[in-house]
């Protein structure tokens, strides 16, 4: 390991440490932590290699709770931000999810749009400093002296041309030209309003007829269609392709009391895994993280859904978890030999990497995964999430009381002594060894 005390930053390691010890993913410094998920990586990254020139792909990260599904998703994101792509995410809830039709896909489509991410905004928020970056991009090379913006307006037009042909391609044509216009005179109403109508946040179409001039709004039956119309858009505007994270998909599957609910969603899945792997969309890959009861449960998960459990079948000839081409990524647990150099990684961070400031040796990191081994269980196998939450408390007690030795804080947490009652202490009879049997009187 290479010390990183030149590499991290202050506000990185707060991120990781307050993340890790609420149990959370962090949101940034995610390489300073990341161990192990080798040959899933390199799947995801031929996934993006392939939508860079042209192609579209989806993956079901599948792992149980506490498994890294979040981390890996974040992880697959950074990735993608480094590689040029426009990145969104989102977590699915009962108000947020692929199909509705009081406005649950529309809000669902309006979390991805504000949580977009570009390699200029890695923190969100992405949406509307892109599409400016794409029309400066475009004025510069048009000229210089186009005063009146009409030859600026004509490229725009002519680069978004392809997108007319796609659902929603005409509407996103009107709205960016509406937006340039806004940009070139200062009108900050207008191209806030054409940001609300590309996160789907108007509610009617005369509201939106009223402020930009188009008749249409991004509704639930649009979700699936406008992200194809995003994803060919990133592309005209010089980006890779689109990277879109959904997580917590349990909650479709065993979340949802209406069975006619799941199976409209378990529809849009379909339609969503079948345009990817038949080539028919351009510049998308979807990431789908779920636990492996939202897959394999023959009566709530996708495999109730017989379209998809035959797509989503794993290799029943692969034993070893070494087949990635399917569309099912499941998630192994990390071996000690990971969780150890996971703790190694962690206590870098919480030192920033000083190795004189270590709080605990490596025969402590050894001594507190058997530790976590004994009082876990199975669980610490399969969930290392539990772990490092526990680990990163440790760090944090030993750090605010430099007296206590960590081998006395792995004790204190392994066993608790109970004292026993001053009246059975001085009660008791000491029995001689040789006797087989003793008087008692009550």
């Amino acid at each position: 390991m290479q010390p990183i005390s030149t590499r991290i930053k202050e506000r990185d390691r707060q991120a990781i440490l307050r993340s890790l010890r609420a149990g959370v993913v962090p949101g940034s410094g995610l390489q300073h932590i990341q161990v192990g998920r080798k040959a899933e990586v390199a799947a995801i990254v031929d996934d993006l290699a392939q939508v860079e020139q042209g192609g579209a792909g989806v993956r079901f990260v599948i792992g149980r709770f506490g498994a890294g599904k979040s981390f890996f998703l974040n992880l697959a994101s950074v990735v993608a931000v480094e590689k040029g792509f426009l990145v969104a995410r989102a977590d699915i809830t009962t108000d947020r999810r692929l199909h509705g039709t009081g406005g649950q896909a529309r809000a669902l489509f309006a979390e991805l749009m504000r949580s977009l991410v570009s390699k200029g905004r890695p923190e969100g928020g992405a949406l509307g400093p892109f599409i400016e970056k794409w029309i400066s991009e475009v004025t510069i090379a048009v000229c210089d002296d186009d005063d009146d913006g009409t030859a600026v307006a004509a490229a725009i037009a002519s680069k978004l041309r392809p997108l007319q042909g796609l659902v929603g391609g005409f509407d996103l044509h009107t709205v960016l030209l509406k937006y340039f216009h806004a940009y070139q005179k200062g009108d900050e109403d207008t191209r806030q309003a054409v940001i609300r109508w590309l996160r789907a946040e108007y509610d009617t179409k005369t509201e939106a007829r009223r402020d930009l001039g188009v008749r249409n709004i991004i509704e639930d039956r649009d979700f699936y269609d406008y992200l194809k119309l995003f994803a060919a858009f990133a592309r005209i505007a010089g980006c890779k392709g689109l990277l879109v994270c959904i997580d917590e998909m349990i909650v479709l599957s065993h979340r949802l009391s209406s069975k006619q609910a799941r199976q409209a969603n378990y529809e849009a899945i379909l339609r969503i895994l079948n345009d990817c792997l038949q080539g028919n969309v351009e510049g998308l890959e979807i990431l789908f993280g779920g636990t492996d009861e939202f897959l394999s449960d023959k009566r709530r998960g996708l495999y109730s859904y017989e379209a998809l459990a035959t797509r989503l079948q794993q290799n029943e000839l692969d034993r070893n978890g070494v087949d990635l081409s399917g569309p099912v990524l499941v998630l192994k647990s990390l071996t000690p030999e990971d969780l150890f150099v996971l703790l190694m990684r962690i206590r870098e961070v919480f030192a920033r990497g000083d190795a004189s400031k270590h709080l605990m040796p490596d025969e402590g990191l050894a001594a507190f995964i058997d530790y976590s081994r004994r009082r876990l269980g199975e669980d610490f196998f399969r969930s290392p999430r539990d772990t490092v939450t526990r680990f990163v408390g440790l760090l944090h007690l030993l750090e605010a009381d430099p007296s206590m030795d960590w081998r006395s804080a792995l004790g204190q947490a392994d066993a608790v002594t109970v004292e026993p009652s001053k009246s059975a202490e001085a009660d008791a009879v000491p029995v001689p060894e040789a006797d087989d049997l003793v008087h008692f009187k009550l």
